[in-house]
This record gives structure tokens, sequence and C-alpha cells, in this order.
């Protein structure tokens, strides 16, 4: 008889500086890259934080990034971890059961398609000119805080359509800046307190502003051409039946949150980390110059033209990832790195300290888009070593809308603007929905013709 318990495996080792009953909770939450650095220090690629009582894997790591996502939905539940985004966009996409999931992906797959994009790209342009239009000659702006507006006006213009954003859309963003301050993975999302009474409050006014659109699109399709629009008129594969219309707000809030939420961050920073290291900055600008001189629609074939610029978009993913982790519950024990990581266990991985691996990114806290030009193609090491938009069958959709519409702001700005960095060195702020830049002002000047 075999003795299985003599090869039993281990559990990951615990990080230092875990307090009695609280464990890691309270550096966690002030400073969890650190703690997840020192965990990396101290263990290698896997090992635990304790967060109270849960146990907390964490792994770090293009080979286990690859049991991360190619295991959720089978031992790792990707909807349980998130319940608390529940009580804000219902039971829709990743934070729903696996089964409903699967029934509206392609819903969000169909509206994300090439052809569509087309469409959407036209839309950045407009908005972004629209933007740089009401600048003056010369000044002074807020990136951090110019890339929220600027991103919601997009998401509202391509999500919802025109109309929806002339008629509705400052109200409805009012409404929508509620739900994003009730986002709260600590509390019960059912407790009387007026930031949750806000939320609820807000989505019911919310409902009230979209019925009479949906009615109106229902009737006249041929009227739109928008990701709402596609969203109306499509029908679930195994009933025919069309959307609910609960399912179908609750998809297009938590669509417009991921929308803007993150590419509003990685926007500000591709910008802020081009003017902080101008030998780079020279390149793109050179490209921009060249491909979409000023007047020049920044069209998608003129994008895909703009290699140095793409570089810089994937730079700005690996450095300033807009989600520093994703985390699963583990349904049933794996084994990873050769410990076990029982059932009941939490495992995450950590995009910040994941993306400056050495043995994948050469001198990875430089910043050097380079890496990923034709000889050297870092990011192509291994397909889970960039994983600032997820990976596996829940990678992001709209990874090639964020990236689109962050080269378009770049390319029109340095199409029209000459631009200085006046704060110098801004740091990351973590937040429910992404990681941003601290406020950060930036000073332009308006180019003359020759």
């Amino acid at each position: 008889m075999e003795i299985k318990e003599a090869v039993a495996l281990k559990t990951p080792p615990v990080v230092s500086g875990a307090k009695p009953v609280l464990g890691h909770v309270a550096e966690f939450t002030k400073n969890r890259t650190g703690l997840i650095q020192r965990g990396f220090r101290e263990h290698g690629r896997v090992f635990t934080i304790k967060l109270g009582p849960q146990n907390v894997a964490v792994l770090i790591g293009p080979e286990y990034h690859r049991t991360f996502f190619t295991e959720t939905d089978k031992a790792l539940n990707i909807s349980t971890p998130y319940r608390f985004l529940r009580a804000t966009f219902g039971e829709v996409l990743f934070i729903a059961d696996h089964g409903e999931y699967l029934r509206q992906r392609p819903f969000v797959t169909q509206a994300f398609r090439r052809e569509k994009m087309v469409h959407y790209i036209a839309i950045m342009n407009r908005e972004v000119q629209k933007w740089l239009d009401s600048l003056g000659d010369e000044g002074e702006f807020d990136v951090a805080e110019t890339m929220g507006w600027l991103t919601q006006n997009v998401a509202g213009s391509a999500l919802m359509g025109d109309r929806f954003q002339e008629e509705a859309g400052p109200e409805f963003w009012a409404l929508y800046a509620d739900l994003g301050r009730a986002l709260d993975p600590i509390l019960p999302p059912n407790l009387p307190l007026p930031k949750f009474w806000r939320r609820d409050w807000a989505k019911k006014r919310m409902s009230e502003i979209l019925e009479p659109i949906l009615e109106e699109r229902r009737l006249n399709p041929e009227l739109y051409n928008d990701f709402l629009q596609d969203f109306v008129n499509s029908e679930y594969a195994d009933t025919g039946e069309p959307i609910e219309d609960t399912v179908l707000m609750n998809l297009m809030l938590a669509l417009m949150f991921a929308g803007h939420e993150t590419t509003a961050g990685q926007a500000a920073w591709n910008i802020i980390l081009l003017l902080q290291n101008p030998d780079y900055l020279a390149l793109v600008q050179e490209e921009v110059d060249r491909v979409a001189p000023e007047g020049q629609e920044i069209d998608g074939r003129a994008i895909h033209a703009m290699s140095h610029l793409t570089y810089a978009v994937t730079e700005t993913e690996r450095l300033r990832p807009s989600v520093d982790m994703l985390i699963r519950d583990v349904d049933e024990e794996i084994e990873v790195g050769g410990f076990r990581i029982p059932a009941g266990w939490k495992v995450q991985v950590a995009q910040e300290v994941a993306h400056l691996l050495d043995d994948i990114f050469a001198e990875p806290e430089k910043y050097d888009p380079l890496r990923y030009a034709p000889g050297r193609e870092e990011d192509k090491a291994d397909r889970f070593a960039l994983i600032g938009f997820g990976g596996g069958g829940h990678k992001c959709t709209g990874m090639n809308f964020a990236n689109n519409e962050i080269s378009v702001i770049t390319a029109r700005l340095l199409q029209q603007f000459d631009l200085e960095l006046v704060t110098k060195n801004p740091r990351v702020s973590h937040g429910v929905g992404a990681a941003k830049p601290t406020s950060t002002i930036i000073r332009y000047r308006r180019k003359t013709g020759e």
C-alpha cells in the first residue's frame, strides 16, 4: 500500500508580516503591490498572503498564469470573487454564472467585430477633435481628469449613440458616478448606507431614461448603427428570444464602466510615459508627422502603420496595467509549482509584479517600447507573459477598442500640439475600478503651420 501522506504537497509559504487574526489585511489595503513584491522576494513565484481567515495564493509568471486562466470556469471560479459588483451591474458578463456568461458572450463579441471598429474609430476621432478644438493656443490641462470625461464621451457615443449622448448623456453620467462610488468589495452591498441608497436610486432613474430609448430603437432599428442597436437586435442562440430589457441595461452599464474606466487611466499614462521619455517620443512624433499629418483622420490603416505608437501603447499596458490584480475562488484543489492550493482558498495573479520579470523582459523597470519590435518581441515569449487585459477565455473583448482609442488620442494630440509635462513624477492611484495616475498637469502649445 502506498503511503500517500509521505508525498503530500504543502500549501504555498506565507509572506512575512502577517498579524494575528487580520493577517496582511492592513498592508494589502494600503500597499498591495509592495506586499506582493515582498512575497516574491521571500518565496519566489508562488506564495500565500492571508486576508483575515482567507488564504490567497499568489501566482507570478507565465507558467502559473497559464494555470490561472485555463482553469478558470473549471477548478477556478471567476464570478464569485466579484459578487460585490452584482448589486450594481446585475448578472452580466464574467460576474454572471458561467452558463449565463456563455449565453451573453456572443452579443459582446459581435458588437466588437472588425467591421464595427471602423465606425467606433470615426467616433473616437470626432470626440477627440472636439476636445482639441476647445483648447486655446496654449494652456494647461490635468491629463488624468481630462481622459476621464473624454473616454466617457467616446463610450457614450460609441456604445449608446449620439442622440443618447446629446439628450441623456449629462444626467446619465452624473447618475453613473453614484454607481462607481458605491462599488465596495468589503461591505455587504445591501447595508442601509447612503452610498447604496444613491446607487439604487441612480439605477432606477437610469432605467427610466433607457426604457423609452429601447422602445424607440425596436421600432426604428434601421436608423442606428451602434453598440446599443446591436444588442437590441440580438437574440439568444438557444431560445431565439431577444435580450430582456433589464439584462440589456445591465450589460450596457457594465460595458460603459469597463469601456471608459480602464481606458482613461491607460490613455493618461501613455501620454505621461512618452513625455517622460523624449527620445522615444521623437520616434512617435516623426511617425505621426509622416503617416498622419494634421488634418488627416487617424483611421485603422494609419493606426496599423504607426508601429512605434503601437509599441508605446503595449509598453503602457506592461508598466501601468489598469488592473493590478485578478482573482479567482478555488472550487476544486489544484496543484501549481509543486504546491497544492486547496478548495476554499482564493488565487490571484499580480500584473504589476509579473510584468517586471527579468527572465521575460530585459531591464524590466525601463521604459522601452522597442522590446516589442521585430527581432525582440518580448511579449511573444509566452502568451501569458503580458496579462494587462487578462487571458484565456475571459480575455477582455474590448482590448482592441481600448488600444485604438488610446492611439487616436495620442496621435491627434501630437498632430496638433507641443506638450510639456509639468507634474514630473505622478504616482499610481489604485481604485476599485482601475489604476490611474494621480493629478498630472500637462502644458500645451498649439502648433503653427509653416
